[in-house]
């Protein structure tokens, strides 16, 4: 994962068009910063030595992550985290969303590796949409989220939805402070995605199963999808919806508007 990999070292990003340097991750990797030290900078075998540095690489991110998740409460917004494999439907479904829920006031950021042509699609859908460019960065960070919320009128907000980057690895270990982490399942993706992609299922709140108008023209097998769901994620609501023909969305609008009506 990030974590491991180096693809969390992010220079730049841009916000609705505009570069910005990056500084979520200002330094090494601790074992690197410290194997500097003792060899007096230089990276000679011979000279290597190997510490134990007991501190979470993503500290920093989870950090302000919950500043994020403090101001939003406090703003009083129900912030969704919605992550899917590409071409599962998310942008399609937060579109059919802002269409059939004008009761919400919604708002969005949408992470991409590049072009902004989600966000100008979610635009014209009525809501105000800010997008993240994330360039070669496989995720969205509780940085750039507090970084693109200046954009936003929280106050005149219900919802805020963030339509992370398409993955179902890397963005499963950054918290960026929402409330509710809302994964994707669509029917053409097979019905072992939970058991293949464990940690993305694990940490959700809520498994939307999308394009169920096409399951069986795919050969979707339901109860199999179901029982893995259970099985990884059991602390999951499951809907089953079509964010094309409107099927089942009923039933997960009336949940968000359970949660999302302001005292």
């Amino acid at each position: 994962m990030c974590k491991d990999c180096g693809c969390s070292i992010i220079d730049e990003i841009a916000i609705d068009g505009n570069k910005i340097n990056n500084h979520t991750r200002e330094h090494l990797h601790p074992e690197i910063e410290k194997e500097r030290d003792l060899t007096n900078g230089h990276s000679h075998e011979h000279q290597k030595h190997i510490i134990s540095v007991r501190q979470g690489i993503l500290d920093k991110n989870d950090r302000l992550a919950e500043r994020n998740r403090g101001y939003f409460q406090a703003k009083d917004v129900l912030v969704l985290n919605v992550l899917s494999s590409p071409g599962s439907g998310k942008t399609a479904l937060i579109e059919r969303m802002l269409r059939d829920c004008a009761s919400i006031r919604m708002g969005v950021i949408v992470g991409d590796l590049a072009t902004d042509n989600d966000a100008r699609r979610l635009r014209s859908a009525g809501a105000p949409a800010v997008q993240i460019t994330t360039r070669d960065a496989c995720h969205l960070e509780a940085d750039m989220i507090a970084r693109a919320i200046k954009k936003l009128d929280l106050d005149n907000l219900d919802v805020l939805v963030i339509e992370n980057v398409g993955n179902l690895v890397c963005p499963a270990a950054y918290d960026l402070g929402e409330d509710l982490r809302v994964v994707l399942l669509s029917v053409t993706e097979g019905e072992d995605k939970p058991l293949k992609y464990p940690t993305m299922f694990k940490t959700a709140q809520v498994v939307i199963i999308n394009k169920i108008d096409i399951a069986e023209a795919v050969g979707f097998d339901r109860e199999k999808a179901i029982a893995f769901l259970q099985q990884m994620a059991p602390q999951a609501k499951i809907f089953e919806v079509s964010a094309r023909t409107g099927q089942g969305m009923n039933d997960w609008y009336a949940y968000l508007q359970s949660l999302s009506v302001k005292g």
